[in-house]
């Protein structure tokens, strides 16, 4: 599992000269940076918009998902089986069908070639599976504790603020990392939505190397080591969250 990530690394130190030796260096023993060099020279405007969009996402899943979850789990809305049903089916639809219908929607909105426009049709990735971590994390918080915040003169809106927002911190940063790690490597929908625009994500930048006569292997898998770390620092960093998260609601006392 670990040797793609090897030999990309391996690759992004590569002289050009040495790709297609027989056999292969398996090592790189000649190494250099020029690749890392064009990455960071050419590809730092194309990651600062993966970021933002990254970001973008996560805020969006996050305003639309919290509410939802808490409304599905505590305020049993009518219907609630059936928007759970919804939800599980949006999942099940693939990328590139719901970026055709997202192309003909921008179209007439004019939303083609933009990063709202990009971060909206992430967010439909994110937002399904959020609403239904948060409602199986929210089931779980003890009603006497959102009694007693009543009790205490808390209304609906106050008592998810300041009680069952604290209480949903390891969902709200599994949700987070999830929703940021969707749009930080999404392709389909940036291919398709924002393909002619001049700010593109980084994703399409590493595509844009490669060229019909020459393909610079080292550039691309340099800018994709660059492009991995931030993924990889977020996964350590909100390991033990993740475990809480992604396993709430799971055991009921």
């Amino acid at each position: 599992m670990l040797f793609p990530v090897y030999w990309m690394v391996n690759v992004s130190l590569t002289r050009t000269g040495d790709m297609r030796a027989d056999p292969p260096h398996w090592f790189p023993w000649n190494p250099t940076f020029e690749g890392y060099a064009a990455a960071l020279g050419q590809q730092l405007p194309a990651l600062a918009t993966s970021l933002f969009i990254g970001l973008g996402t996560v805020a969006v899943t996050l305003i639309v998902a919290l509410p939802a979850g808490y409304a599905l789990a505590k305020l049993l809305p009518r219907g609630t089986g059936a928007i759970d049903f919804l939800l599980l089916v949006a999942q099940m639809i693939p990328a590139v069908v719901m970026a055709m219908g997202f192309y003909a929607i921008y179209i007439r909105l004019g939303m083609l070639n933009t990063v709202a426009g990009l971060i909206v049709a992430d967010s439909t990735l994110a937002v399904p599976f959020a609403v239904l971590l948060f409602r199986a994390f929210m089931a779980g918080i003890p009603r006497e504790i959102m009694a007693a915040a009543q009790i205490d003169g808390a209304g609906t809106w106050r008592t998810f603020r300041s009680v069952v927002l604290p209480l949903s911190r390891n969902s709200v940063i599994t949700v987070s990392l999830f929703a940021f790690l969707w749009a930080w490597s999404d392709f389909i929908f940036a291919s398709t939505l924002n393909r002619s625009s001049d700010t593109i994500p980084v994703t399409l930048g590493i595509f844009r190397y490669i060229g019909n006569n020459t393909t610079q292997w080292n550039s691309i898998m340099a800018t994709a080591v660059i492009a991995s770390v931030p993924a990889a620092f977020l996964l350590v960093l909100a390991q033990r969250y993740i475990a809480a998260g992604v396993t709430a609601g799971a055991v009921k006392d």
